[in-house]
């Protein structure tokens, strides 16, 4: 099995250590987890970084799935559209995950919208946020450290989506078959399930 448009490496003990987890936590191993074989530490320790930024947002994690949401469907990401619309479905319902995906944010508080459009503005393009955009996340009560740390954390998983597109990670049939059929429906864009 090919991880994307990469062979999959040979197996080594510490790769079996990585696949064993994903076989433990979803009974299957994940082709961006294939993919990531060539360097699993790497991995590991951008997904601590993310923690990190993330984590000192003090938000929480409904709020994570809608900054994941929102940036991998702006860029057009459906590995990480399916996994984490399907999380944030389970953190709130379908609905809302699809209002997400399709930039209509139905369901959110007037301060998970403005977290999700700025999500959709750092993917668009940075170079064109203004004071104004930052005024508008004051407003709704994220402090200037809360900004910071989920605009570090939507960099970083902007990074993470484009290495796994770029290198042809296709989301799981697996995948398909444990989000709300209105997430799979929504998502039509990026790279078709490994059916």
């Amino acid at each position: 099995m090919t991880p994307g448009f990469l062979e999959e490496p040979p197996i080594s003990e510490p790769m079996q250590v990585f696949y064993d987890e994903d076989v433990k936590d979803t009974g299957y191993v994940w082709n961006v987890s294939r993919l990531w074989a060539y360097q699993i530490d790497t991995k590991k320790q951008l997904f601590a970084l993310m923690s990190q930024a993330f984590n000192t947002s003090g938000l929480n994690f409904r709020q994570r799935g809608i900054h994941v949401t929102a940036t991998a469907s702006t860029l057009g990401d459906s590995y990480c559209s399916l996994a984490w619309g399907g999380k944030l479905a389970g953190t709130s319902d379908p609905r809302t995950a699809v209002g997400v995906l399709s930039g209509d944010d139905i369901g959110l508080t007037e301060q998970e919208r403005a977290m999700a459009e700025w999500a959709r503005k750092v993917v668009r393009d940075p170079n064109a946020t203004l004071p104004s955009d930052i005024e508008a996340l004051r407003n709704v009560g994220l402090s200037d450290s809360q900004i910071f740390a989920i605009t570090t954390f939507v960099a970083l998983r902007l990074a993470f989506s484009t290495i796994n597109d770029a290198l042809g990670a296709n989301p799981d049939a697996q995948l398909l078959k444990s989000v709300p059929e209105e997430i799979v429906r929504s998502v039509t864009y990026g790279r078709r399930a490994d059916l």
